[in-house]
């Protein structure tokens, strides 16, 4: 399978999509970006206003913020996958509608079936509810590994609710520096044969 080509076939697809009111309003949608074969794959919430003029993921200030994060943890861009709940910036950087979290949805998870992560880090609640539902809180689950069917979800703090809220930084500076030995467990937990799963 051509990772970087399916993806390829994918963005074309958001490019043209109609599926909610949100492409009458956007500059670019904003598909993904990084490594097709990434072992994390961050899930922030949606386009802000600089994501939404260069049409790409987390470049304004929480974004500077989550590569001074990455790089605390020896990574960069260029060894994770970064996407988003929805592909085009909600008008005034409201929150994402209902309706349109569902008609985005099936793009998301294409990429996540095709980039095929051991951990998704959750960026904030709207991508946390995503997977695990609104009943569940991130103030109470950030920092902690859940497993939902096959998927591994490490839920943090999105970084732009940190750069507004400055309790929220320490926990996820504190948060970010237990990914390495997250993906470890979860690399251990995979490797082992399914017998073992059983007990």
């Amino acid at each position: 399978m051509n990772r970087e080509k399916i993806l390829k076939e994918l963005e074309e697809e958001v490019k043209k999509c109609c599926k909610c009111d949100l492409y009458r309003s956007r500059t670019n949608p904003v598909f993904g970006m990084g490594n097709p074969y990434a072992k994390i794959m961050f899930v922030g919430e949606a386009p802000g206003y600089y994501e939404d003029l260069k049409g790409l993921p987390f470049v304004g200030q929480a974004g500077k913020l989550l590569d001074k994060l990455l790089e605390e943890i020896g990574l960069t861009r260029e060894d994770i996958y970064i996407g988003n709940v929805i592909k085009c910036r909600p008008p005034g950087n409201r929150d994402p509608l209902p309706h349109e979290i569902e008609a985005c949805k099936p793009y998301l998870l294409k990429q996540i079936e095709v980039i095929k992560p051991r951990i998704i880090c959750t960026l904030g609640r709207f991508a946390f509810h995503l997977f695990v539902g609104k009943k569940v809180s991130i103030t109470k689950y950030h920092g902690k590994l859940l497993k939902k069917e096959e998927t591994y979800i490490y839920p943090l703090f999105h970084p732009a609710a940190a750069l507004h809220r400055a309790p929220l930084l320490k926990p996820l500076k504190e948060d970010f520096l237990r990914i390495p030995q997250i993906l470890e467990k979860v690399e251990k937990e995979v490797s082992r044969p399914e017998q073992f799963l059983l007990f």
